[in-house]
Formats: C-alpha cells, sequence, structure tokens
C-alpha cells in the first residue's frame, strides 16, 4: 500500500495534523448544523435566512474537501465520519424543530463564533511547523467570519 511520506517532522506533522482534523471536523459540523437550521428556519425572513444557511453549507463543504485534502498530501488520513465529528466538534447543540427565523440566525452566529475562535487557534498552532497549512486555515477563517458578521447584521 503506498503511504504519502510527508515534507514535515514527525513532531510538526502532529501538530499540523491535529489542526487539520479538528478543522475538518468543525466544518463537516457547521454544514450538518447549517443544512439543519435551513430546513426547518420559519418567520417572516425565512427566504432570505434560508438562502444564506445554505451559503454556508456550501462555503463549510468546499472547505472541508479542502483541509481533508490538505492532509491527505502530508500524509495525514482525513477522518470525517458521523462519529468522529460528533465527539469533535466545538459546535453546541443545534436548535430540534421548528426555528424561528431570529433563533436560527442566532444559532448560526454561535456556530461560527466557536468554529472561528479553534480556527484562529489552529492558525495560531500551525504558524511555525508548516505556513502552507496556516495559509489554507487563514483562508478559511476569514470566509467563516464574513459569514459570521453577515448572520450578525441579520438580527441587528
Amino acid at each position: 500500500m503506498y503511504v504519502v511520506k510527508s515534507p514535515l517532522s514527525d513532531e510538526n506533522l502532529k501538530t499540523v495534523s491535529e489542526a487539520l482534523q479538528g478543522a475538518l471536523v468543525d466544518l463537516v459540523d457547521l454544514a450538518l448544523v447549517a443544512k439543519q437550521i435551513h430546513w426547518n428556519v420559519v418567520g417572516p425572513r425565512f427566504r432570505s435566512v434560508h438562502l444564506q444557511l445554505d451559503e454556508v453549507v456550501t462555503l463549510a463543504r468546499t472547505h472541508s474537501d479542502t483541509v481533508a485534502e490538505r492532509a491527505a498530501a502530508l500524509g495525514v488520513s482525513p477522518d470525517g465520519r458521523a462519529a468522529t465529528v460528533a465527539v469533535g466538534s466545538g459546535i453546541g447543540v443545534t436548535p430540534e424543530g421548528w426555528v424561528d427565523d431570529t433563533a436560527a440566525v442566532g444559532a448560526l452566529v454561535e456556530a461560527l463564533s466557536a468554529v472561528i475562535a479553534r480556527m484562529r487557534e489552529r492558525v495560531t498552532a500551525t504558524g511555525e511547523p508548516d505556513p502552507v497549512s496556516q495559509d489554507v486555515l487563514i483562508a478559511i477563517t476569514a470566509d467563516l467570519e464574513k459569514q459570521h458578521w453577515m448572520f450578525q447584521a441579520e438580527n441587528g
């Protein structure tokens, strides 16, 4: 079986692989959370919030693929299985059932806040051992912060 060999030292690879795996888990869960709320949002701003939630889903899915491929390029097997995501995500509990538009926006603000805080820790952790992975995480964090701003503006 072919195994990809990383150019990073074992110590640096451990740090970077933990950061990438954590990012993958958070991004997979963010996509699931946003889609769950997307299906259940109700209220006068239904349409705009519904569509904005799909933007987050697309963003999280796209970035999760980027993160997983970066890990694979370094010889680290990415793990996006449901069980792994369930125990490793930093996102809190998603509202169950119908969610009014104001609560839906609030839930996304909280979810994005949690992911962004963890992503910023990963940006710091990867700076020295692997600036390439750090650059990937910086770009993802910027996109998440843009969505965070837009959702905060929804509720004023």
